[in-house]
């Protein structure tokens, strides 16, 4: 009776080791596209985006060996972020329009500190996006899900202001990871493993910005001086300055101003009175006038670079009968078309 005693237990042994090692425990990852919407390279505040991932781990029925028969298993998952498409490095990512490129990178926190770049064992410096799920039942297993933010950003700055749009349109840069995020995951029960062993899986998603095309104008004051007589014309200069995105093809126009209203024959009034001079401007020195291209005048046409370009305006007041004395005054309006 003893000896059969003996041989039904290791009989009852040996089925518990087969069915744990028939487990089919397993995680997988889904997680949306990390997207920039409306990225301006002149601004001078940093662009922000996030995905929103959710990690999935099954336990199917547990046969749990001792000494951690009572101990809930445990799984730590990994979550590797290469440096995907488009990209060479992850000091910083990049992302792609054919030869184009725009600096970027994924962090694992709202840090956006260099130690929080999302990475992995394929990446040196980097760590993985790393958690602790625990079975829900020791007995019948179960499912959880753990959700987990990926964060993006795009620092403003020299860089960013390289960037170019194409054919004078909004232009999507993208990088793909379907090929370069992946999560190793390792069941377990007492002591927690390191990242990198057990199983794998791969998950896809993308990164993308939308760089869409933009300007900034600003102007300074043309003073004319002061004088006695208009025997003679009398010329001024002043300054006005565009930034536009690179590769941006932009036009300026000056309007007529709010005294005649009149691109081709602008006028300046007395203050406090309702006397009038008739003046002109130009992007050059008694050049073609600078107008809204009306009336015989021009615009002034040019290509972003993504800095600050300084321009000069000419201000010309032709012969004509003196006025009565006083501060005469015109304001026109600037307006940049992209």
């Amino acid at each position: 009776m003893r000896a059969g005693r003996a041989l039904a237990s290791l009989a009852l042994l040996a089925c518990l080791l087969w069915a744990g090692q028939a487990r089919a425990d397993t995680c997988s990852v889904t997680m949306s596209d990390v997207v920039f919407a409306g990225v301006s390279p002149i601004s001078p505040a940093d662009a922000y985006a996030s995905a929103s991932g959710n990690v999935k781990c099954t336990w199917n029925l547990l046969t749990p060996l001792p000494p951690y028969i009572l101990l809930l298993p445990k799984v730590l998952v990994c979550i590797n972020i290469g440096i995907g498409t488009n990209a060479t490095s992850a000091s910083p990512r990049t992302l792609g329009n054919g030869a184009n490129r725009l600096e970027y990178n994924l962090y694992r926190d709202a840090t956006y500190s260099p130690a929080s770049v999302a990475g992995g064992s394929a990446i040196a410096g980097t760590s993985p996006i790393a958690m602790v799920l625990i079975s829900p039942n020791l007995l019948i297993g179960g499912t959880l899900n753990a959700p987990f933010t990926l964060f993006g950003k795009i620092p403003a700055g020299p860089a960013l202001r390289a960037v170019k749009t194409v054919g004078n349109s909004d232009t999507v840069y993208s990088s793909s990871f379907a090929a370069a995020a992946n999560i190793t995951y390792t069941f377990f029960n007492l002591v927690t493993p390191a990242c990198g062993g057990g199983a794998s899986a791969s998950f896809p998603f993308n990164v993308q910005a939308t760089v869409v095309n933009n300007c900034n104008i600003s102007t300074a004051p043309l003073h004319f001086g002061s004088g006695s007589f208009l025997a003679g014309p009398v010329r001024a200069q002043g300054s006005l300055s565009v930034q536009c995105v690179n590769n941006n093809a932009f036009q300026i126009a000056l309007n007529g101003g709010s005294v005649a209203g009149a691109v081709g024959a602008r006028q300046m009034r007395r203050v406090g009175g309702s006397e009038r001079i008739n003046y002109q401007l130009s992007g050059s020195l008694d050049g073609p006038l600078w107008g809204d291209g009306t009336l015989g005048t021009s615009m002034l046409s040019g290509t972003g670079t993504g800095e600050v370009v300084p321009m000069i305006l000419y201000g010309r007041v032709p012969v004509q009968a003196s006025p009565r004395p006083g501060d005469y005054s015109d304001t026109v309006t600037a307006t940049v078309v992209f």
